[in-house]
């Protein structure tokens, strides 16, 4: 097993861990909350325990979508599994936002219907009370978790555990009002827990959106990758920076100039440098594609429908056949530039003739591929 397959074998399983005493807790808190609420006559702790419900719906999501993002690349998913992860964060959003509609809509009409209120009897405020500190326990250890293993789907979902702890606060509250001779206290703060878990399923889901619809990293991220290219040797500008996440990591692609001479070897060097700076410097990255670019493209004329090779060394070997010697070169090394094919040609030294006889001949070849609007210039060279 290489390093990042135990990497993500070890993120699945504490993403397991967390997800399993998640489940037991929320298992036990629904069931309580639910019961006890209907026993103590506490509307704001039943909408309560169906929040810890989804709370534990959420969790089977989140085992489902960890056990699928831990799936290496595929043949149908190159770049990994990650979005089943970012897809389950989105349902988890919507899931949340429909608890939240049903919990507000019948407080609601409790409220416009007051014979339907209820009055809470003590035993509600200790429920309330051990669901805050469960919840909240519960919150801090899937969010250790999730910052060590860089996870959204548990951040997620250890905000979904917080939710929990204070809507429990707020039944604490709505509870305690109603005993004390507010009876609305019980439904408003019904209400409260459902306009929370909205809040907190809107946060959740729209992020998760964007990411399914390809937002790429922040601005701050961008120019820490910007600078970090810049630094590499060799590399002129950058152009073409795209971004976009994979889950709790990001893919980028980017455009690099070089200077328009370098050997292809060289430039593949250069690309390779940018590729491992990044996936070590930036710790979200986790692949990178480098396009080498000789001129800026936005800026270039574009060189779309020029010859390649085989036929543009036919169209040389066509101009120059009247030229005496044009026929011994070794080799020839085209440069496509500024929508131009620039030509370097190479002799021997056994053929190097004077200095005046070189620039004539340079010269006599130059004149004759000019001719052809494909190309540039003409460099001689022997060696």
């Amino acid at each position: 097993m290489n390093q990042v397959s135990e990497q993500k074998h070890l993120r699945y399983q504490a993403i397991q861990r967390v997800t399993i005493v998640g489940v037991l807790v929320n298992l036990l808190l629904a069931a309580s909350k639910t019961i006890i609420g209907i026993v103590a006559q506490s509307q704001a702790l039943v909408a309560d325990g169906i929040h810890s419900l989804s709370d534990l719906l959420s969790d089977g999501l989140v085992y489902f979508a960890a056990k699928q993002a831990n799936q290496g690349p595929d043949a149908e998913h190159p770049y990994g599994h990650g979005r089943f992860e970012t897809a389950a964060t989105l349902g988890l959003g919507v899931l949340l936002s429909l608890v939240a509609i049903g919990i507000t809509w019948d407080a609601v009409s409790r409220l416009f219907s007051p014979d339907a209120l209820l009055h809470p009897k003590p035993l509600a405020l200790y429920a309330a009370l051990f669901s805050i500190l469960a919840n909240e326990g519960l919150y801090h250890y899937t969010a250790a978790v999730a910052r060590k293993i860089k996870s959204d789907l548990l951040h997620a979902n250890a905000w979904h555990h917080r939710s929990d702890a204070l809507s429990s606060v707020v039944v604490l509250i709505g509870v305690g009002g109603t005993m004390a001779g507010l009876p609305y206290l019980d439904a408003i703060a019904a209400v409260g827990v459902g306009l929370m878990i909205a809040k907190i399923g809107w946060d959740l889901g729209w992020p998760a959106f964007q990411e399914l619809v390809d937002e790429g990293l922040d601005q701050e991220r961008l120019e820490s990758i910007r600078q970090i290219i810049h630094q590499i040797g060799g590399v002129m500008d950058i152009h073409m920076l795209r971004t976009r996440r994979i889950g709790g990591e990001a893919t980028v692609d980017v455009h690099i100039l070089v200077e328009p001479w370098l050997s292809v070897s060289e430039g593949h060097m250069i690309g390779q440098m940018v590729i491992d700076r990044l996936l070590k410097e930036i710790s979200e990255v986790m692949d990178v594609t480098v396009h080498i670019d000789p001129e800026d493209d936005e800026k270039a004329i574009p060189c779309e429908g020029l010859p390649l090779r085989a036929q543009a060394e036919k169209l040389l070997a066509q101009q120059w056949c009247s030229i005496p010697g044009a026929e011994k070169r070794l080799r020839v090394v085209l440069h496509y530039l500024a929508g131009k094919i620039n030509v370097d040609v190479y002799f021997s030294l056994a053929d190097l003739p004077g200095e005046e006889t070189r620039r004539e001949f340079q010269q006599s070849l130059q004149t004759k591929a000019a001719e052809l609007p494909e190309f540039g210039v003409v460099r001689v060279y022997y060696g």
